[in-house]
C-alpha cells in the first residue's frame, strides 16, 4: 500500500508539480470499498490539521488548501473548519465564505468553530452576520453562538443588536447559562447600563468564577456610585464559596481606587499574600500601586514597587504617574531619572510622564535632553506624547519651540490646539492664542468646551469686549449657552472687560448656579466698583444654600473693605472661621486682616496677624500695609525688623508700603533709610511706586527741589498720582512756581481728568489768580468734566 508519510507534507508544499503527480493508491481504495484505509487518511487529517494551525503565510495556506482538495477531504468538517478559520485569520474573507457555505449546509457543527474562528480573528461584524444568517436559516440557536455574537456586540458597541441577542436568549432560556449571562454582563457594564447587568447576572443559575469577576469588573468600572456594590459581590461569592483569582482581585482593586477606599484595598492586598496569589504578575502590581496613591498613600505603592522582583515598564509608569497625580512632580521626576540610569527602555506613556515631570519642574534642560532622545531613538510620537512635549516647552517659557513642535505635527487634533493656546496664555501672549483659535476654526476643527474656556480667558486678558461678544454669539449659535462651564467663564469675561451689564445677565440667565458662578458675579462686581452689589449677591447666595469657599469669601472681604463696614467685617469673619477649621488657608486671612484694617480696626487685624500658625510673604506684607494706612509708621518698622529677623525676604511690595507708612506719618529720615537699604542691601530695583512715595514723602517734607528733581526722572515723567502729590504739596507750602510747572504737566497727562483740573483751580486760587481760575472752570465745562461728590456709608443694611 501507498502510504502517505507525514514527514512528506513540507516538503510536498514545496513541489506542488510533484505532489499532484501522485496517484493515491488508498484513496482508489476508499473509492472502490466504500470504507476508509487503515492507516492513511487519519494520518493525513491530522497532519494536515496541524499544518493549518501552524501556517504562516497566505502561500502555504493556499497550497495546504489544494492538498486538501486533491486528496478528496474537502468534505472533512474539522479539516473546513481549520481552514476557513485559517482564511479569516489572514483577512481573506472572501475565501472563509466560500468554504463555510461549502459545508454548513449538510454540516451543522461547522457553525460553532465558524463563530469562534471570525471572533478571534477580529472579524466582529462577520460573527453579527452569522448570527443573523443562523437565524435566517432556523437551524436553531445555541449556547455558543449567543456567546460570541454578544462579546462582538460589546466590542463593536452595539447596544441594540446586543439587546435584541439577550431577548433570544430570554426565549430559549439561554439566560442562565454562565457563559452566555458572563457575556451579557460584560456588555451591558462596558456600556454603563450596570442595572441591566444587575439583572442578567442574578438571572445566572450557576455562577462561577469567571460570572462573579465579570460582575465585580463591571461594578468597579461603574465610579464612585457602584464601587461598594463590588465589594458586595464578592462578599457573596465568599459565601458560595468561590475563591477569587487574580482577575478579581485586581477588579476590587479597582473599586477601591474609584472610591479611594484605604481599607478594603489594604484587605485585598491581604488576601492576595495570605492566599498565595502571584502578587508579581505586572497588571496586579500597577493595579494594587494605582490604588495606594489614588487612596492617598504614595509611600505604601513605592513600598510595593521595591519589593517588586522583576520591575516592568508598566510598574514605573504606575508609580511615576501617581506621583504626578498627587502633584509630587520633584518625586516622578527623580523616579523617572532612576528608570533611565537603570537602562529601561521608555514607552510613549513613560516618555510622556518625563516630560510632564521637566514641564512641571520648569526643568528646561532635562525636557531638552528627553526631546533629543526622542529624536535619537527615531520614537514616533503619538498626539498624547506630542501634546506632553508642546506642554513642557510652554511651561518652561519657550513657547517658539511649542510652536515648532506643533507645526511639524501633521495629523493635528482639538486637544493639540487646545494645548498651544494654553501655552499662549501661560505665556502671557493672548493676542496669539484668539489668532490660533481663528485658525482653528478656518481649519474645520469643531471647539470644545477646553477650547472655549482658553479663549475668553484670552479675550478677558485683552479687556476685548467686541471679541468676547463674538465668542458669546458662537455659543448662542451651537446652543452651548446653557452650559454653567462656559456660562461662568463668560460672566468672568465680561467683568474683566468692564461691561459688569452684560456679566449680569449671563449671571442671571444661568439655569443651574454653582459656587463658580455665584463667585464670578461677586468679583465681578467688586472689582467694578459695585462693593454693595457684591454683598447682596452673597445674601442671596447664602438664601440659595450654596456654601461659599475661600475664594467667594476673599471677595466678599474684598467688598467689605471698599465699604468699610466694621459690622459685615465681623459677620463675615464667622464663615470664615468655620471654614479655617476644616481647611488652612493663608490668603483668606490676609483678607480678613485687610477687611478689618480698612474698617477701622487695627486691633483685631493685629491679633489675626500674630495668630496665624504659618505666614507667608503676603502675611507680612498685609500687616506692614495696614499700619502704614493708619499712620503707625513705628509699628510698621517694628515689624520689618521681626521679619528681617525671621529671614523673611522682603519683596517690592513690603517696600512700597513701608514707604507709603513713613510718607503718611511724615517720617522723612526714616522713609530715605528704607528707600537706601532697599537698593543697596537687598538689591532690590525702585519702580513708578517706589519712586512715587518718595516723592510724595520729599514733598510732604518740604524739599520740593529734591522731589521735584526725582519727578522728573524718567519713569515718573508720566505718572499722575506723583504729580498730584508734588502740587498739592507746592500748595501746602506756597511754591506757586513749582505748582504751576506740575499742574500744567497734569493737565497735559489727564486732560479729562476733572480732579486734576481741581488740583490746579485750587493752587491759582490760593495765589488769588482768579482769572486763571475761571479760566480752569471754563476748560472743565467745555469738556463736560464735573466732580464727583463724595459719600460716606454710615449705615448700610440689607
Amino acid at each position: 500500500m501507498n502510504v502517505l508519510l507525514y514527514s512528506e507534507i513540507p516538503v510536498l508544499l514545496k513541489k506542488p508539480k510533484i505532489f499532484f503527480s501522485i496517484k493515491p493508491r488508498s484513496l482508489l481504495f476508499s473509492t472502490l470499498t466504500g470504507e476508509n484505509p487503515p492507516f492513511y487518511i487519519p494520518s493525513l487529517s491530522v497532519k494536515l490539521a496541524s499544518s493549518l494551525e501552524n501556517c504562516s503565510d497566505t502561500n502555504s495556506l493556499k497550497k495546504l488548501h489544494a492538498c486538501i482538495l486533491t486528496r478528496g477531504l474537502e468534505h472533512d468538517s474539522s479539516l473546513g473548519s481549520k481552514l476557513l478559520n485559517s482564511y479569516a485569520k489572514f483577512d481573506l474573507l472572501a475565501e472563509s465564505k466560500w468554504i463555510f457555505h461549502r459545508i454548513s449546509d449538510r454540516d451543522f457543527s461547522i457553525w460553532n468553530p465558524t463563530f469562534v474562528g471570525y471572533f478571534r480573528a477580529f472579524h466582529y461584524d462577520e460573527v453579527l452576520g452569522l448570527y443573523v444568517e443562523l437565524k435566517r436559516r432556523s437551524i436553531g440557536i445555541y449556547g455558543a453562538a449567543v456567546t460570541f455574537t454578544v462579546k462582538s456586540c460589546g466590542v463593536l458597541g452595539d447596544l441594540k443588536f446586543g439587546r435584541a441577542v439577550h431577548l433570544d436568549a430570554v426565549k430559549l432560556g439561554l439566560n442562565t447559562d454562565e457563559n452566555v449571562g458572563s457575556s451579557l454582563v460584560k456588555l451591558y457594564s462596558e456600556r454603563a447600563a450596570i442595572g441591566n447587568a444587575a439583572k442578567v447576572f442574578d438571572e445566572i443559575t450557576e455562577r462561577d468564577v469567571v460570572v462573579y469577576t465579570v460582575m465585580i469588573s463591571g461594578y468597579a468600572q461603574g465610579g464612585d456610585r457602584y464601587a461598594y456594590e463590588a465589594f458586595r459581590v464578592a462578599h457573596e461569592m465568599q459565601r458560595e464559596n468561590i475563591e477569587p483569582n487574580r482577575v478579581t482581585l485586581v477588579s476590587l482593586l479597582q473599586a477601591a481606587s474609584s472610591m479611594g477606599a484605604l481599607q478594603e484595598g489594604n484587605a485585598v492586598h491581604g488576601y492576595a499574600l495570605r492566599r498565595g496569589i502571584d502578587c508579581s504578575n505586572d497588571v496586579f502590581v500597577t493595579t494594587l500601586m494605582d490604588m495606594y496613591i489614588k487612596c492617598g498613600v504614595p509611600d505604601k505603592a513605592t513600598a510595593v514597587f521595591v519589593n517588586t522582583r522583576t520591575r516592568s515598564i508598566g510598574s514605573w509608569n504606575a508609580l511615576i504617574g501617581g506621583y504626578l497625580r498627587l502633584g509630587q512632580s520633584l518625586e516622578a521626576l527623580e523616579l523617572f531619572v532612576q528608570m533611565m540610569t537603570e537602562n529601561h527602555k521608555p514607552d510613549l506613556i513613560a516618555i510622556a510622564n518625563g516630560l510632564s515631570s521637566c514641564g512641571d519642574r520648569q526643568y528646561l534642560r532635562g525636557g531638552k535632553s528627553l526631546h533629543a532622545y526622542i529624536l535619537r531613538a527615531g520614537c514616533k510620537l503619538d498626539l498624547v506624547a506630542t501634546t506632553t512635549l508642546m506642554d513642557m516647552y510652554s511651561k518652561c517659557n519657550c513657547v517658539i519651540q511649542a510652536e515648532a513642535v506643533f507645526d511639524r505635527t501633521e495629523r493635528k487634533d482639538v486637544v493639540l490646539f487646545n494645548v498651544m493656546i494654553a501655552g499662549y496664555l501661560q505665556n502671557r501672549l493672548p493676542n496669539q492664542a484668539v489668532k490660533l483659535f481663528h485658525e482653528m476654526l478656518r481649519m474645520g476643527f469643531q471647539p470644545n468646551i477646553s477650547t472655549i474656556i482658553s479663549v475668553l480667558s484670552a479675550v478677558s486678558d485683552l479687556k476685548d469686549a467686541i471679541q468676547g461678544n463674538g465668542i458669546h454669539g458662537f455659543l448662542l449659535k451651537r446652543g452651548l449657552q446653557s452650559n454653567t462651564e462656559l456660562a461662568n467663564q463668560l460672566v468672568e469675561m465680561y467683568a474683566r472687560c468692564g461691561v459688569i451689564k452684560s456679566a449680569r445677565q449671563v449671571f442671571d440667565r444661568i439655569e443651574h448656579k454653582d459656587v463658580v458662578s455665584w463667585t464670578s458675579a461677586i468679583m465681578g462686581h467688586v472689582n467694578n466698583g459695585e462693593a454693595e452689589e457684591a454683598v447682596l449677591l452673597f445674601h442671596l447666595m447664602q438664601r440659595e444654600k450654596i456654601n461659599p469657599d475661600s475664594i467667594t469669601l476673599v471677595g466678599l472681604l474684598q467688598a467689605i473693605a471698599q465699604l468699610g463696614c466694621l459690622s459685615f467685617a465681623r459677620e463675615t469673619h464667622g464663615c470664615v472661621h468655620q471654614l479655617l477649621s476644616v481647611q488652612k488657608d493663608t490668603h483668606l486671612v490676609n483678607s480678613l486682616i485687610i477687611a478689618y484694617s480698612r474698617c477701622g480696626d487695627l486691633s483685631a487685624a493685629r491679633l489675626l496677624f500674630e495668630r496665624m500658625p504659618e505666614r507667608d510673604l503676603a502675611s507680612w506684607n498685609t500687616m506692614i500695609s495696614a499700619y502704614g494706612a493708619h499712620g503707625d509708621c513705628v509699628q510698621a518698622l517694628n515689624l520689618f525688623n521681626q521679619m528681617r529677623k525671621d529671614e523673611i525676604e522682603p519683596d517690592n511690595y513690603t517696600f512700597t508700603s513701608l514707604l507709603s507708612a513713613c510718607s503718611h506719618s511724615g517720617s522723612l529720615a526714616e522713609g530715605l533709610s528704607i528707600f537706601r537699604l532697599m537698593i543697596e542691601e537687598h538689591t532690590v530695583v525702585p519702580t513708578d511706586e517706589h519712586f512715587g512715595c518718595m516723592v510724595d514723602l520729599l514733598s510732604r517734607g518740604g524739599r520740593l527741589e529734591e522731589a521735584y528733581h526725582l519727578l522728573n526722572h524718567a519713569p515718573l515723567r508720566e505718572n499722575a498720582s506723583a504729580l498730584g502729590a508734588f502740587l498739592a504739596s507746592c500748595m501746602v507750602h506756597r511754591n506757586a512756581k513749582m505748582g504751576e510747572t506740575a499742574g500744567r504737566q497734569l493737565l497735559d497727562l489727564e486732560p479729562g481728568n476733572p480732579s486734576a483740573y481741581g488740583l490746579v483751580s485750587n493752587l491759582y486760587a490760593g495765589q488769588e489768580k482768579w482769572e486763571e481760575v475761571a479760566q480752569m472752570g471754563t476748560m472743565a465745562k467745555e469738556k463736560g468734566l464735573k466732580r464727583v461728590s463724595g459719600r460716606s456709608i454710615i449705615e448700610y443694611t440689607v
